[in-house]
């Protein structure tokens, strides 16, 4: 293998397959990337046998063929070379030793067979749709944050895609929870989607995704199955094994007779929650909302730093009402909500909260309250 590339190309290739790399690995060719070079190309890939990361770049390929270095060292020697400067890669002769090249410096590199390298990812996907990446940025961004970290209810570490009928017409919608809050954000869904099997995106592959819908200018292509499914970013394609497992029925949290409505200027609301916050309990962080008319005044009592309580306007015409959160997680939520305004529905101290921008919103949240 001989192959020229530019730095700056193969640093932005080598910036997006790496991170997939686990930096402890008892297995040593999961440490590296593959790299093939082929006539114009340079391919590199990554896995981690349940993720799977692959990108093309141009290069000037005097000699096709095709090996594997260590990711991690890899990326911080390119990091490390000039800007501007030229990388060359070719094979020493010595079994098992690659040599980069770049101005002065040399490196001599250990690497292993490509042959040994796994495919993970290789089948037969039964759906392809797709999405602009706006869209696709939407329905990760204000879900993600949701996503359980608990291991043992595996089937919460991740945001559950399906579509479903809302009103006659068909939706891609996107669900994460915890247990404490649940995220719903839906938008239309795109042809080639209908009758897609409901999925579990794991919560590295939604990182991966989120980090890579930056670049991306043109359509997402999504292909998918019951257990696999792909994004292709143009020269970049990620591939994820999905989460083997039954997402609740999360319809069943989600109220449908609060009655109580509360209307508050979003950032001012915001702004008084952190404000308060500030001396809650980090076990606890609990807020108190004292709701009446025209009102709401919010409180922390902390036996070991004091208290702390602030009065906002808001809209409210219903009988006064003392419920508690989490103020991190009220935090959380009102930052998704797009309008100057956030619109909470409620029961009773102890029934779930419903929180969006206005009846009738794409995004949806659920927040369960908390003794005060």
């Amino acid at each position: 293998m001989q192959v020229t590339i530019e730095r700056a190309a193969l640093l932005r290739a080598l910036g997006h397959v790496h991170r997939v790399v686990e930096r402890r690995t008892t297995i040593p060719i999961l440490a590296n990337v593959l790299i093939e070079a082929k006539p114009g190309a340079l391919l590199l890939k990554a896995t981690d046998l349940d993720l799977e990361i692959m990108e093309k770049t141009p290069a000037d390929v005097a000699q096709e063929g095709a090996t594997t270095l260590p990711a991690h060292t890899l990326y911080d020697i390119v990091r490390k070379l000039p800007e501007g400067a030229q990388a060359s890669l070719e094979a020493t002769g010595e079994q098992g030793q690659l040599l980069l090249r770049s101005g002065r410096s040399r490196f001599n590199l250990q690497s292993l067979a490509a042959s040994d390298f796994p495919d993970v990812t290789s089948g037969e996907f039964s759906h392809a749709f797709a999405l602009a990446p706006a869209v696709l940025k939407k329905l990760i961004d204000k879900t993600q944050f949701a996503i359980s970290s608990e291991e043992t209810r595996y089937y919460l570490n991740g945001i559950f895609v399906h579509t479903t009928e809302v009103e006659g017409r068909l939706m891609l919608r996107a669900v994460a929870t915890d247990g404490h809050r649940l995220a719903r954000v839906e938008a239309p869904a795109p042809a080639g989607s209908a009758g897609m099997p409901g999925v579990i995106l794991p919560r590295k592959a939604v990182a991966e995704v989120q980090r890579l819908i930056e670049d991306a200018q043109d359509d997402i292509a999504i292909d998918l199955s019951a257990n696999k499914m792909r994004f292709s970013f143009g020269d970049v394609v990620l591939t994820t094994k999905l989460i083997d497992g039954t997402f609740p029925d999360y319809t069943r949290v989600i109220p449908a007779g609060n009655d109580k409505r509360l209307t508050v200027e979003r950032e001012v609301f915001a702004n008084a929650v952190d404000r308060v916050s500030t001396i809650s309990s980090e076990r606890g962080r609990a807020v108190k909302l004292a709701l009446s008319d025209g009102k709401v005044v919010l409180s922390v009592t902390n036996p070991d730093q004091g208290s702390a309580i602030e009065e906002i306007e808001a809209d409210y015409d219903g009988p006064p009402l003392d419920v508690g959160f989490n103020a991190r997680y009220l935090l959380d939520i009102t930052t998704q909500l797009d309008s100057d305004t956030a619109l909470f529905r409620l029961a009773d101290p102890g029934s779930p909260t419903l929180i969006q921008d206005r009846d009738g919103a794409n995004a949806l949240y659920v927040l369960m309250p908390m003794r005060v």
